[in-house]
């Protein structure tokens, strides 16, 4: 599985503060390191400029035209799929995967169809009641994250300064 950093994440511009491209990655790549299975991507920092799921499909499709792609979403992302870049390729690409969210419910019913007419999957997993954005306020409160976030990412998190007060 693809963890795909976003270069640029355009849907973010302008409404809060992000990250540098590269320090994500880092922290990502930390927070898989020696997990089978999982790899963070740089294939939409490489690209450069805005990141658009339907352009990085389009490469991934040219570069692996035998693979069968699923793109793994939370459930909370697909309450937003309708604002999407170019869905109609998108769609007519992947499997849709959501991934239940605990504190969310999966949109249902004509607005849901209009927004994904491909295949879809839902899954169910044991998670943990806290968003990105309630780990990135309790780094920039110092409180704790051990158990919530894999410790060789903390430890990058820390070393690189990230989501701290005065950021």
């Amino acid at each position: 599985m693809l963890l795909v950093i976003a270069n640029e994440p355009w849907q973010k511009a302008g409404t809060r503060e992000v990250s540098g491209a590269e320090d994500r990655f880092a922290v990502v790549s930390a927070a898989v390191e020696g997990i089978r299975g999982l790899e963070a991507s740089r294939i939409e920092i490489d690209r450069g400029g805005p990141s658009y799921t339907a352009d990085t499909i389009q490469e991934l499709r040219t570069t692996h035209p035998e693979a069968e792609l699923f793109l793994a979403v939370g459930s909370d992302v697909e309450a937003e799929l309708g604002t999407w870049h170019r869905l109609e390729e998108i769609v007519k690409t992947v499997t849709l995967v959501v991934v239940e969210r605990a504190g969310t419910t999966a949109p249902a019913g004509p607005a849901h169809e209009s927004q994904w007419a491909g295949p879809v999957h839902h899954v169910r997993m044991p998670t943990l009641d806290i968003s990105s954005s309630e780990l990135r306020e309790r780094l920039e409160q110092g409180l704790s994250v051990d158990f919530l976030i894999p410790e060789p990412a903390i430890r990058l998190i820390r070393r690189l300064g990230l989501y701290s007060v005065g950021r």
